[in-house]
């Protein structure tokens, strides 16, 4: 990113970033000796930036301002695939776990990445228990159900909402705050569904509850530095999520629904806020 300006820590910049993200302005504020930095993606025109700057500072109304210049899309001709790697990584994963099991007909290759291992024997199904997975040292079942997906629609829904929001993520706040709450996120809704159903689920939806859960508690929080969705996709996640509950997804042909991992997701995103903000502390300090 390009630095634009620095301006003392007492001087409230939260208008003028909402004026930013209001015209789609990728941007970040930091804290670096005693000063606030203002940088702007590549694609911003930094001088167009520090003129709009200047005159706010003036006293111009930033209501009766547009600028032309639109934030780029979060593809990797935008933004570059150094910087949202893990990301890609993620829907790369999904991709290749869910063509390995067949949408889940693989058998063999199915019980690799379920919590649990399954056993097929006289044409009856056994599982082993969580405390074999965890003894065996097979900690890799705790999060790979995320990557299992049993349908076109199920795996499409998933991962797009993991490019749209973790993308953001990663390539505002860092590659290690996306690890961290997809990591937290993806163990404890898989610990909660399996608790409820056994291991016979999978998918990336708790994941992406809590991406979202995230993102809207972040922006609520942090109005300079927001991820930057817009407010009614937290009112969409519940409405889908009391649908869930209510059956009538199923009813209406989209098969199981994990609720539980959807609402332990969006539990586990709303908590992994104050750790996203002592990552964001910990890199401005180095």
């Amino acid at each position: 990113m390009i630095k634009v300006l620095e301006v003392p820590l007492s001087e409230d910049l939260s208008e003028f970033a909402e004026f930013l993200w209001m015209n789609e302005i990728p941007h970040r504020i930091l804290e670096h000796d005693q000063q606030q930095q203002l940088w702007v993606a590549p694609s911003i025109d930094p001088e167009k930036i520090a003129a709009l700057f200047q005159m706010w500072q003036e006293g111009a109304d930033l209501r009766t301002i547009k600028v032309s210049h639109a934030r780029p899309t979060s593809g990797l001709s935008a933004v570059g695939l150094p910087q949202i790697w893990l990301t890609v990584s993620l829907i790369l994963s999904s991709l290749g776990i869910t063509f390995l099991i067949g949408m889940g007909e693989n058998f063999e290759y199915f019980r690799l990445f379920t919590m649990t291992d399954i056993v097929e024997r006289n044409g009856e199904v056994f599982t082993t228990s969580l405390t074999h997975t965890l003894t065996s040292g097979e900690l890799w079942r705790l999060f790979t159900p995320v990557f299992l997906h049993f349908s076109l629609l199920h795996i499409i829904f998933n991962l797009l909402w993991v490019w749209i929001v973790g993308s953001k993520i990663e390539y505002f706040q860092g590659r290690w705050a996306l690890a961290g709450l997809v990591l937290f996120s993806g163990i404890s809704s898989n610990l909660a569904q399996f608790y409820i159903s056994g291991p016979l689920f999978g998918g990336m939806s708790g994941v992406v509850f809590a991406l979202l859960g995230y993102a809207w508690l972040w922006d609520r929080r942090n109005p300079a530095k927001a991820v930057g969705l817009p407010p009614a996709l937290f009112g969409f996640m519940i409405v889908w999520l009391v649908l869930g509950y209510s059956g009538l997804l199923e009813g209406m042909g989209l098969g199981a629904i994990a609720n539980t991992a959807h609402l332990a997701g969006l539990i586990a995103g709303l908590m992994f806020v104050p750790i996203g903000e002592w990552v964001a502390r910990a890199r401005r300090v180095s």
